[in-house]
């Protein structure tokens, strides 16, 4: 059996373990008020796209009955 591949295979599984690892406590770090602001962020973005949703289906919706389409549900 060729020892190559097990030593590679244990060494990378180390290495990117490690690098996981402190990836995962570097961000858990970083502190509750960047957390804060990200979700700040979010909250913003979220609400700038069901905004926009909300105008694209009423620009839809008045262009619709301009053209004589029929928008009844009967």
């Amino acid at each position: 059996m060729d020892w190559f591949p097990i030593v590679f295979i244990v060494f990378k599984v180390l290495v990117l373990g490690t690098g996981m690892f402190f990836a995962v406590k570097w961000h858990h770090d970083q502190g509750e008020e960047e957390r804060r602001a990200a979700l700040r962020m979010g909250g913003k973005i979220a609400a700038i796209f069901v905004l926009l949703l909300l105008g694209a289906g009423v620009v839809t919706f008045v262009l619709s009955r301009m053209l004589g389409l029929d928008l009844g549900l009967s």
